[in-house]
């Protein structure tokens, strides 16, 4: 086959394939993964069953995919970000709202970029990570690892008289507020009675929410016997 002719194909395969993918991130934004036919994806992205066969195998990779597309150039943007903070500050700690900064400023310019998915993609990265589904945690999990451990490894630095499992547990813990935040559930509105001016705006809610988390953070280390006394109290007695 000439080169010309091989090259025309390999545009138009690649034009396919984005296609697919665009046509997928809306529709399991709009509908959640379970909720998304390949029948629906197809008449989206104007081809047959064959095509996304050829280029994806199945749905589960299909999804996997449209997460990666925008996944893995924010995480890498997050510890490039990172690496340029902790060269600047030689040998020393970064202290935590730098290294805060290095993992939220990412997301916030994804959010103001429609080419790369923008708002509604940060809502399906909220929604994906608070998906049931065994495949999508376990992709999620092996996607964000390299990421986390990076910035576990910053954070302890910056808070060496914190316990690693605390640590864990508080990146554990701003990794679902954030997810949650950006899926822009309804429940938000309800619980906070915003409107959707605020709520719709991702920028806003990055302020908003780098203070809450940077706090948490912070935190001094629990008293768990407070803590947990009321809890105690109200859980049956163990059998």
């Amino acid at each position: 086959m000439p080169i010309a002719t091989t090259s025309v194909a390999n545009r138009q395969q690649a034009a396919t394939k984005d296609r697919i993918l665009d046509a997928a991130e809306a529709l399991f934004m709009e509908h959640g993964f379970e909720a998304t036919s390949l029948r629906l994806i197809t008449q989206a992205a104007g081809v047959n069953l064959a095509a996304v066969n050829y280029h994806f195998g199945s749905k589960e990779e299909l999804f996997e995919a449209v997460l990666t597309r925008r996944l893995d150039p924010m995480n890498q943007q997050r510890l490039a970000r990172l690496d340029r903070c902790e060269a600047a500050a030689a040998r020393g700690p970064l202290s935590c709202e730098r290294i805060l900064a290095a993992l939220l400023i990412p997301a916030l310019e994804l959010a103001r970029d429609p080419e790369r998915g923008g708002a509604d993609f940060l809502r399906l990265i909220g929604r994906a990570y608070a998906d049931p589904a065994p495949f999508i945690r376990q992709f999620l999990s092996a996607q964000y690892a390299p990421m986390i451990a990076r910035f576990k490894e910053a954070f302890a630095r910056a808070l060496p008289h914190l316990p690693r499992r605390e640590l864990s547990w508080r990146l554990h813990f701003i990794m679902g507020a954030l997810s949650y935040t950006l899926a822009g559930t309804d429940a938000l509105r309800i619980i906070a009675e915003l409107n959707p001016v605020e709520t719709d705006n991702d920028e806003l809610l990055l302020r908003r929410l780098a203070p809450f988390l940077l706090a948490g953070l912070t935190a001094p280390l629990p008293e768990l016997s407070e803590v947990t006394r009321e809890l105690d109290a109200a859980l049956p007695p163990a059998a």
